[in-house]
């Protein structure tokens, strides 16, 4: 029998790789005759730089700006001539000393180093894959990175942030990287949301990233001004509107209106650098999962992503998760057999995240014991 584990992050917890790594060893304790291949995926946001390793890619280590333009080492991950950067490395929430956010000062410019990074070691393909951004800048200081000048009313280049956008005078997108030219950018991403209004990034992504109501106002007026200066430049895509444009604080439209960027599923973008169709090949079962199973699961996260791909090769697909919210009935209208929540082993939270690599490996040994149940005789 062979099972295939291909399971996203556990945020906080545990990374893809290590997920999978503790559910095969509670497996193995469990059902010692069972052959384990492992795939890590992702959504294209946090998590995508482990399962991109996991599918062979190579790591490359710069130094490059966070969000607030202190030096951060940072990986992208490279095969052949292509490139993944996941966003976060360089402009994350996470990066913010003392978790402090700063909605309107936070900046995607060291997103645009690690662009340049990928260029500089021959990339000719780059995946983007955004989310967990600390920025609502957009995507201006990754632009900024790129060569683009961006300018006061006085001739002075313009601070980074997105409330500094509102004093923006003059954008000369002449100096862009002549390479890009020549570069395919995929955009992997789920968010579907414009650059601007009541689904755009100041409105949906900026409490999370600290910004008050009026924080809100200010950074979405800011953007309007700066898109609206963007998109007089030559070669400049109209992009407040596209679906994806607000991701990532607007490193999303960024990417879409001047880096000529097609925007993918991040989950399929994963599939296919992972190679998980041909994995599924000869697989009796497959095992995914995330942190918290939901209805935000159910819109497009690698969970979903993972069950149709199964469905589609004919193999059954149990989820594991930390929490699951969603009914019985749901889960199995999403192609799942079976739901392992870790809270039913630990109902604390705290203690379920503290300690989730063991409890991973105890379901691990649940999931080994119950293989007969699982997988369909003849398989």
């Amino acid at each position: 029998m062979r099972i295939l584990i291909a399971s996203d992050k556990f945020k906080g917890s545990a990374t893809g790789p290590e997920v999978a790594a503790a559910l095969a060893e509670g497996i193995r304790s469990s059902a010692p005759g069972v052959v384990i291949d492992t795939a890590p995926v992702a959504d294209g946001g946090e998590g995508t730089l482990d399962a991109a390793l996991a599918a062979g890619f190579e790591p490359v280590t710069v130094t490059v700006s966070d969000p607030t333009g202190a030096p951060v080492s940072a990986r992208f991950a490279v095969r052949g001539d292509e490139a993944l950067i996941e966003m976060a490395a360089a402009s994350g929430l996470d990066l913010l000393p003392e978790g402090r956010r700063d909605p309107g000062g936070a900046s995607s410019f060291g997103t645009g180093e690690l662009i340049r990074a990928a260029l500089e070691h021959g990339a000719r393909r780059i995946v983007l894959g955004i989310g967990g951004s600390a920025n609502t800048d957009g995507g201006a200081g990754m632009l900024a990175a790129l060569g683009v000048s961006l300018r006061d009313g006085e001739g002075r280049p313009l601070p980074g942030g997105g409330a500094a956008l509102a004093r923006l005078a003059s954008i000369d997108v002449s100096g862009l990287d002549p390479r890009l030219a020549d570069t395919e950018v995929v955009l992997a991403s789920d968010v579907d949301n414009p650059l601007l209004g009541p689904r755009g990034a100041a409105a949906v992504f900026g409490p999370q990233k600290g910004a008050s109501p009026d924080d809100v106002a200010r950074l979405d007026a800011a953007l309007a001004h700066y898109a609206a200066l963007l998109e007089r430049q030559p070669g400049v895509r109209a992009a407040t509107r596209m679906g994806g444009a607000g991701g990532a604080g607007g490193v999303g439209y960024a990417a879409l209106a001047v880096l000529g960027a097609t925007r993918e599923p991040g989950v399929e973008v994963v599939q296919a650098l992972t190679g998980l169709a041909e994995r599924l090949v000869g697989a009796d079962l497959v095992i995914t999962g995330e942190g918290s199973l939901d209805e935000q699961s159910l819109g497009g996260k690698t969970p979903l992503g993972v069950a149709a791909a199964a469905r589609e090769a004919g193999v059954p697909v149990i989820a594991v998760c930390g929490r699951s919210t969603l009914s019985p009935e749901a889960a199995a209208a999403a192609g799942f057999a079976r739901v392992y929540a870790l809270s039913g082993i630990e109902p604390d939270p705290v203690v379920s995240m503290a300690e989730a690599p063991r409890l991973l490996a105890e379901t691990g040994r649940r999931i080994g014991a119950d293989l007969g149940a699982l997988v369909a005789p003849g398989r």
